[in-house]
C-alpha cells in the first residue's frame, strides 16, 4: 500500500519512512502541505502521515483542503503533534484527522496505527465494490438478492468453523472468514454476460447453451482483474478473483473451467462451491421444487470427495443446524430463470 509521510523536518521524515518502508508500505515523502496536497492530486495514495505544525501549509490546513473536496476520493489522515492538549485534539478532528500521533513518536505504534488506516480502507473498499458488483449481478437475476445473502452467510459459518478445526493448520484466520463472506456474493458475477435467453431459461440448457454458461467464471473473474487494476489498494478483490473463476471445481477434478482438482482449488472457492451448490439444491424454480433440507443434506454427503472437498462437507454437517437457520431467515423466491437446471443440479 502506498503511504505519504508529509513532515519539514528532515530527521523525523526519515525515520517515519524508513519506518514504514521496514514494515512493507511503499512510503512517498513530502516537507510541507502544498507538496503532499500536489502528490495526493496524482496519485491514487489513501493514507497520510501528517506533521501538524509546518511552513507554507500546515497539517490542519492539509486536513480542511482533504475534507473540502479537494480530493474526490477519501484519505485517511493520521495528524503528528506535540500538541495532545483535549482543545488541540478537538481541533484536529474539527479539521478531519482520523489519528493522532504524538511527537516523538514509537516506531512500533506508528506502525500499528497505520495499519488501523490501512484496514479501515481496505474494509470500505471492499465494502462499497462488492455492493456495487453485486447490485450489478441482482439486476440480471430476480432472485439473486436473496441468493446471495444466504451464500454469504453459509460461507461464513463454514469457515468459521474451518477456522477453529484443524483441518486446514492454520491457513484461515479472521480476515479470511470476513473476506470470504464478504465477497463471495461476487461468485456468479460473470453471469451479466450470459445472454438473458440462457440466464433466464425456464428448463434445461442444451449442450450449445451450457458451454456458454459455463464462461461466467472466466467473464466474472476478468471484470474483477480489471477492476483490482484500477484499485490496487483493494487486496479483497484478489480472493474474489479465485472465488468467481473457480467456484465450479470439482474436487475430484471433473468441474470446471480448468478441471483443476483437491489442493490446486483455493479453499476459498472450495467453501463458496458448497455454499452455493446448497442453496441451490433448497431453492424453488420454475422447472423444479425446492428439495428439503434432509435430501439436501444427502446430496452434499454423497458428493463429498467428488463434487466438494471432505473437510468442507464435515464442516456442513457439523453447522447443518445454522444452515437451516439462515436458511429461513432468507427464503428463497420462485423465479422464470436463472440458477441451477435439474438435469444440471450441481454444475451451473
Amino acid at each position: 500500500m502506498d503511504v505519504l509521510v508529509v513532515d519539514d523536518e528532515l530527521v523525523s521524515r526519515h525515520i517515519a519512512a524508513q519506518t514504514l518502508e521496514a514494515a512493507g508500505y511503499n512510503v512517498r515523502r513530502a516537507v510541507n502541505g502544498r507538496e503532499a496536497l500536489d502528490i495526493l492530486l496524482g496519485s491514487s495514495i489513501e493514507l497520510v502521515i501528517c506533521d501538524w505544525n509546518m511552513p507554507e501549509m500546515d497539517g490542519l490546513e492539509v486536513c480542511r483542503h482533504l475534507r473540502s473536496g479537494t480530493i474526490e476520493r477519501y484519505i485517511y489522515m493520521i495528524l503528528l503533534t506535540g500538541n495532545d492538549r483535549p482543545e488541540d485534539i478537538i481541533m484536529g478532528l474539527q479539521a478531519g484527522a482520523d489519528e493522532f500521533l504524538v511527537k516523538p513518536f514509537n516506531p512500533v505504534e506508528l506502525v500499528l496505527r497505520v495499519n488501523i488506516g490501512r484496514r479501515i480502507i481496505e474494509q470500505e473498499s471492499r465494502a462499497i465494490t462488492v455492493f456495487a458488483l453485486a447490485r450489478l449481478a441482482e439486476s440480471r437475476d430476480f432472485e439473486t438478492g436473496g441468493h446471495l445473502k444466504r451464500v454469504s452467510q453459509y460461507c461464513r459459518v463454514l469457515a468459521e468453523y474451518l477456522r477453529f478445526s484443524n483441518a486446514f493448520d492454520g491457513q484461515l484466520d479472521a480476515d479470511f472468514v470476513r473476506m470470504v463472506a464478504e465477497t463471495s456474493p461476487l461468485h456468479d458475477i460473470g453471469k451479466v454476460a450470459i445472454p438473458d435467453f440462457i440466464l433466464r431459461k425456464p428448463g434445461p440448457l442444451t449442450v450449445d447453451e451450457f458451454a456458454v454458461m459455463k464462461t461466467h467464471t472466466v467473464q466474472g473473474a476478468g471484470a474483477l482483474a480489471e477492476t483490482a487494476a484500477e484499485f490496487p489498494n483493494a487486496s479483497f478483490l484478489q480472493m474474489a478473483q479465485e472465488i468467481a473463476l473457480y467456484h465450479h471445481e470439482k474436487f475430484d477434478g471433473s468441474g470446471y473451467p480448468f478441471g483443476l482438482a483437491g489442493e490446486d482449488i483455493p479453499l476459498a472457492a472450495r467453501i463458496v462451491a458448497l455454499a452455493d451448490a446448497y442453496d441451490a439444491i433448497t431453492s424453488k424454480r420454475s422447472y423444479k421444487e425446492a428439495i428439503d433440507p434432509d435430501r439436501a443434506r444427502s446430496l452434499i454427503v454423497s458428493d463429498s470427495g467428488a463434487h466438494f472437498d471432505p473437510r468442507v462437507v464435515n464442516a456442513f454437517l457439523a453447522m447443518e443446524d445454522e444452515f437451516r437457520v439462515i436458511h429461513e431467515s432468507f427464503p428463497p423466491a420462485a423465479i422464470s430463470g436463472g440458477g441451477l437446471r435439474s438435469n444440471q443440479l450441481l454444475s451451473v
